[in-house]
C-alpha cells in the first residue's frame, strides 16, 4: 500500500470542514492526511512516497452510509442547495421536467478546447505527456524538452486564442442549423475557462487572458442561440496524479517531473504567486478518498460558473453527480437557479451519463459517442466529435476532403436516428490554439448547413412517432458504439412526427435510386398509421408519385431533382 497507516485508528475529521482547499494544497507533503477505506473502516492515512502508484480515471469503493465517487452522501456544510422546490436527493430531483426548447432544439454544437489542444495532440494529452514511452510522452519531450522542467502548467501560457473570434464562428453553427452553443468550462486538467472566482489557474490570469466561457455566451446569445458548459474536473483528483511521478530510465531517471513544485519554486518565474497543485492535485495514496476540500473546492467553482454565465445547460462528464453530496447540491442549486432566474420556470437542462431508467426523468441522460436501440421514455443526448475531443492535427493531415474528420453522411445519419429516438444531438468540433478551425472542419460543417437547410423541418420541433423506424441495418446500442451508423443505407428509415400529429417524416438514410416502400405506414401495418392525405420530398416543389397499399407507402422521388447532399432524403407525409 503506497501509504503509512500509524494513524489509522483515527478517522475523527474525515468530511469535517476545517480548511479550503487552497490551503489543503499548500500543506507540505509530509503533513498532509488522508482518508482511505480499509477493512469497512474509514482511516487515516499518509503518503509514503516510496511505494506510491498514480490513479488513473478513479474507482474508490462505495462508503458506509452512502457515497459517489469516494464521498458520502449527506453534506457536512448545510443550505448549498439553495433557495427553492429542489433538495439534494433523487426523490427531489425527480421532480424534474425537462424544458420544451432543449426538446425543440435537436442540435447543439461543442467547442472542446482547452490548454490542451496547443500541441494539437488529440485528446488527455496532459495526462499522457507524463506517462513515460506513451506518444504525448515522446512529443512533449522532443517539442518543448523534459516534463521536470516544462510541464503543463507552462502549456496553459501558450494557450493564446489570438485569433478567436466567436461571433463568426457561432454564425457558421448557426448557420448549419445548431440552436445551441456548449464551451468546455474546465477539463481533468482542472483549469477553468472564466474569470473563476475559486481557481487562479483560470483564462483571465493567463493564456488567453480572456473570459472564454463569457465570450462565447455573449456570442451566441447576441445570435439567439442557448448556452451549455460542460464541467469534467471532479476527476482531477486521480486523473492528474501523473504529473507526480518521474522517469523510471535514462538521463532524468528519479527526477521528479513538475507535479512536485510548489508556490515557492514560481519565484521569479512567469507562475509566480501560482501554486501548481491547484492544477495538479496534490500527491496522494492511490486509494485516498477525494479530501472535503476539494469536495468544496468543486462545489464553489461549479457554483461560481452558474452564477457568473447563467448556463441554459449544465454537462457532467460524470456517472450520476460527481463526488457525492457536492455534485448532489451542485443539481439542485442549478435547478433552483433557474427557477429563480426565470420567473418560476424551468429552463436549465442537466446531463450526466450511466443514468438507471429509475432516475432518468431527473436530468438529460447523455451517451458519449452513443446510441440507443429503442424510444426512450424521456429526452436524451448523443454527443460524438468529428475528430478527437481536443485538436488533433492529425487527423487534418490524412488526405481526402474532410481529412480523418467524421464523415458528414455519417454526422447527419447520427443526428437523425437519434432524434427519432427522442433524444438530442451534439457534435464537437475542436479548435485550434489560435482560436479557430481548420479547413476540412470548416467543410464538415458546411455540409452539415447543406443537409439542414433544406430538411430542418423533418427535425426541428417534432417528437417521436409509434416506431423509430424500419430498414435491414441496424446500430449498436450504448455509449461508443455510434460508429456503427456508418452501416445504415438508403433502405433504413427513420420517423419523426411533428408536435401536433398531423404529419410524420419518413427519412431514408441515403438517396434511393428507385421505389421507396415505408412499410410502416402500409394499411395493413400494425402501426395503424391512418390514411395518408400527401406525401412531399422536403426542398423540392415538385409533385411526388405516391401511393398508399396494404404493404407500405410507394414512393417515387422525382427524377430531375438532384439535391446539394444525397446524405438522406426527407418525406413530409400529411396523415
Amino acid at each position: 500500500m503506497a501509504q503509512d497507516t500509524t494513524a489509522a485508528a483515527d478517522a475523527s475529521g474525515f468530511n469535517t470542514f476545517t480548511q479550503d482547499y487552497a490551503k489543503f494544497c499548500a500543506t507540505p507533503e509530509g503533513e498532509q492526511v488522508f482518508y482511505a477505506l480499509e477493512g469497512g473502516k474509514i482511516v487515516r492515512v499518509k503518503l509514503d512516497d516510496g511505494a506510491w502508484q498514480p490513479t488513473s480515471w478513479g474507482e474508490p469503493p462505495a462508503l458506509p452510509g452512502g457515497s459517489w465517487d469516494g464521498v458520502p452522501m449527506e453534506s457536512p456544510i448545510p443550505n448549498l442547495a439553495g433557495e427553492g422546490p429542489y433538495k439534494p436527493t433523487w426523490d427531489s430531483l425527480l421532480q424534474y421536467d425537462v424544458p420544451d426548447w432543449y426538446r425543440d432544439a435537436k442540435f447543439g454544437i461543442w467547442a472542446h478546447w482547452t490548454p490542451q489542444c496547443v500541441p494539437e495532440a488529440g485528446d488527455w494529452y496532459a495526462r499522457r505527456m507524463y506517462m513515460e514511452g506513451d506518444k504525448d510522452y515522446k512529443y512533449q519531450l522532443q517539442h518543448y524538452g523534459p516534463t521536470s522542467r516544462f510541464g503543463y502548467k507552462d502549456l496553459c501560457a501558450q494557450w493564446t486564442l489570438l485569433n478567436w473570434q466567436p461571433d463568426e464562428l457561432i454564425a457558421r453553427y448557426k448557420k448549419a442549423g445548431a440552436k445551441f452553443f456548449i464551451t468546455v468550462a474546465n477539463h481533468h486538467d482542472s483549469f477553468d475557462s472564466w474569470n473563476s472566482k475559486h481557481q487562479p489557474w483560470n483564462a483571465v490570469n493567463m493564456g488567453p487572458h480572456r473570459d472564454v466561457v463569457g465570450g462565447w455566451a455573449k456570442a451566441a446569445r447576441d445570435q439567439g442561440l442557448r448556452l451549455g458548459v460542460t464541467v469534467h474536473q471532479a476527476r482531477n483528483w486521480w486523473w492528474f496524479q501523473t504529473a507526480h511521478g518521474a522517469d523510471k530510465a535514462g538521463a532524468l531517471a528519479g527526477v521528479p517531473y513538475d507535479g512536485r513544485m510548489t508556490m515557492a519554486d514560481g519565484k521569479e518565474q512567469w507562475w509566480e504567486g501560482y501554486d501548481p497543485h491547484r492544477i495538479y492535485g496534490v500527491k496522494h495514496p492511490a486509494n485516498a478518498l477525494p479530501d472535503i476540500s476539494y469536495v468544496k473546492n468543486f462545489y464553489d467553482r461549479t457554483r461560481d460558473l452558474i452564477e457568473q454565465h447563467n448556463p441554459d445547460l449544465l454537462y457532467f462528464d460524470n456517472s450520476l453527480f460527481p463526488l457525492g453530496w457536492g455534485g448532489m447540491n451542485i443539481g439542485a442549486f442549478y435547478y433552483n437557479h433557474s427557477l429563480q432566474m426565470n420567473g418560476g420556470k424551468m429552463e436549465g437542462v442537466i446531463n450526466i451519463k450511466e443514468v438507471p431508467d429509475k432516475y432518468a426523468k431527473s436530468v438529460v441522460a447523455d451517451y458519449e459517442r452513443g446510441l440507443t436501440d429503442k424510444i426512450m421514455p424521456y429526452a436524451w443526448q448523443s454527443e460524438t466529435c468529428i475528430g478527437d475531443w481536443h485538436y488533433d492535427r492529425a487527423l487534418y493531415d490524412k488526405p481526402g476532403e474532410y481529412g480523418g474528420y467524421l464523415q458528414p453522411r455519417d454526422v447527419i445519419h447520427w443526428l437523425i436516428d437519434t432524434v427519432s429516438k427522442n433524444g438530442t444531438f451534439i457534435l464537437n468540433v475542436p479548435g485550434k490554439p489560435d482560436g479557430t478551425i481548420d479547413s476540412k472542419e470548416v467543410a464538415v460543417v458546411d455540409r452539415i448547413t447543406d443537409w439542414m437547410s433544406v430538411n430542418g423541418e423533418a427535425i426541428y420541433e417534432t417528437r417521436p412517432w409509434k416506431v423509430y423506424g424500419e430498414g435491414p441495418n441496424s446500430i449498436k446500442a450504448g455509449s461508443f458504439q455510434g460508429n456503427s451508423v456508418s452501416q445504415l443505407g438508403e433502405k433504413d428509415i427513420r420517423f419523426t412526427r411533428s408536435k401536433d400529429g398531423k404529419a410524420v417524416f419518413a427519412i431514408a438514410l441515403g438517396w434511393p435510386a428507385g421505389e421507396v416502400v415505408v412499410q410502416a405506414l402500409g394499411t395493413a401495418s400494425p402501426n395503424a398509421p391512418g390514411k395518408v392525405e400527401r406525401v412531399e420530398l422536403l426542398g423540392t416543389g415538385e409533385k411526388v408519385r405516391w401511393r398508399q397499399a396494404a404493404d407500405g407507402l410507394h414512393v417515387e422521388l422525382p427524377k430531375t431533382y438532384k439535391p446539394v447532399v444525397d446524405y438522406a432524403a426527407a418525406l413530409k407525409v400529411s396523415l
